[in-house]
């Protein structure tokens, strides 16, 4: 029986550090030992979207509104699909950043306001929270057209758990600090795409393969503002990667890069 993918979101949350270029650093979090799907190795943020994540997308005045773009001219990433709210709450519940407009401007925590945005961290990272009810409680909406679409992927047939995951690029509030979960995730950095790859080159660093491709994508880019601005106007296919037994050892690969297979032995 073949496994339907699941609507998932990530996004690769990225900031300029001040030296020495490039200056294009994204975050990412390990997953735990313990996780299901692909433990103990360095994603970006993300998850399953959710009926609540449709709902946010769906009620009005709860999100900005999304033009069509050249990435996703078919609207795979339009409000009702759920795609970007889940983006951001995953984000908000893995990395404690919520891409959310307040009064017109980018979201500030404060001191006053960060344990009451903690204690709805936690109620999500109990599967008892609400985007809606947060958005309506806190005067918020959510900054859902502040996500620039980088890339689609299909969990290959076969995975025991499969995903249709949709990547995202966005901007790191100034006023937030990004923080890993410590329930999902054991770990979570600031770091160069080049650096990633060159400590996974080394052994040091273990990353699923989508993951290493986003990164090795990302790394042609020097700066937000230029990756932001290549998202808007490049279209995003879809992937579909495809598992291949070599000298009886699965490997992950792309239809369309057979040169590089992928071994699935971490998965």
């Amino acid at each position: 029986m073949i496994v339907q993918p699941r609507l998932a979101s990530t996004i690769l949350l990225l900031r300029d550090r001040a030296t020495p270029a490039p200056n294009l650093e994204v975050f990412m979090v390990r997953r735990a030992v313990q996780s299901e799907f692909v433990p103990d190795v360095y994603v970006f943020p993300g998850g399953s979207a959710s009926q609540d994540d449709r709902d946010a997308e769906t009620t009005p005045g709860l999100c900005a509104p999304v033009a069509t773009s050249a990435a996703d001219p078919e609207g795979r990433t339009a409000l009702g699909t759920g795609a970007r709210a889940a983006a951001i709450r995953e984000v908000f519940e893995e990395a404690n950043v919520l891409l959310a407009y307040q009064d017109g401007s980018m979201l500030a925590v404060t001191e006053a306001t960060e344990a009451r945005f903690s204690a709805y961290r936690q109620a999500f990272n109990q599967r008892q929270g609400s985007l809606v009810t947060l958005t309506h409680d806190e005067n918020l909406t959510l900054a859902t057209d502040q996500l620039a679409y980088f890339a689609h992927w299909i969990t290959p047939i076969g995975m025991p758990k499969r995903y249709d995951t949709h990547f995202f690029l966005a901007s790191a509030p100034i006023a937030q600090e990004a923080l890993y979960d410590q329930l999902e995730t054991s770990d979570g950095m600031w770091v160069t795409p080049v650096e990633a790859l060159e400590r996974f080159n080394a052994g040091t660093f273990p990353l699923a393969f989508p993951t290493h491709r986003q990164l090795r994508d990302l790394s042609a880019y020097r700066t937000t503002r230029e990756a932001l601005a290549a998202a808007a106007v490049n279209y995003v296919p879809t992937k579909r990667s495809i598992i291949k037994d070599i000298d009886g050892v699965p490997h992950i690969m792309l239809l369309e890069d057979p040169e590089h297979p992928w071994s699935t032995q971490p998965l």
